[in-house]
């Protein structure tokens, strides 16, 4: 397969979807004797509803997809990471100290770094941010790639 930038960030934004999906934690040992039924007449929260757990290749997928993350410098990674998990670009700039649009370019220069890296390239020493962008487009552009949609992901299979 031929990593592109979409590529990984489709598979990221997967991986934090999958993470979310996942059943909580809960400490063993605290019970109580009262009736459930009780329990919940005395409950004032609201129910939240969740979504479905999520299937075992997507659980697969999202645990070759995180170690991804350490290839990066921490700052993109935290970019990279809160963009998958659908933070809007002012919340992340924010966090990181950055304008809206450097935090844009390190984004896009991670996720150049990943696909690249998945292919089995190494990242020349002195080359800019821009010139590694333009080398990864260009050769994106040069090979065609199946695009998968989010179904296709979440079934973990592909059509012919």
């Amino acid at each position: 397969m031929n990593w592109t930038p979409s590529l990984v960030e489709d598979r990221l934004a997967e991986a934090a979807d999958t993470l979310h999906r996942l059943p909580e934690t809960r400490v063993q040992g605290h019970a109580s004797t009262w009736p459930p039924y009780i329990r919940e007449s005395w409950s004032t929260d609201e129910v939240t509803l969740r979504r479905p757990p999520p299937s075992a290749a997507a659980i697969t997928r999202m645990d070759e997809t995180l170690p991804w993350l350490q290839l990066l410098d921490p700052v993109d990674a935290k970019i990279v990471w809160a963009r998958a998990d659908g933070k809007p670009w002012k919340v992340i700039s924010w966090e990181v100290g950055m304008t809206r649009s450097a935090a844009h370019r390190h984004w896009l220069f991670a996720l150049c770094v990943i696909a690249w890296k998945l292919n089995g390239h190494r990242i020349p020493k002195h080359i800019t941010k821009a010139e590694l962008i333009a080398r990864t487009r260009a050769a994106a552009n040069s090979q065609p790639t199946i695009r998968r949609t989010k179904s296709e992901m979440t079934q973990g299979g592909m059509k012919a």
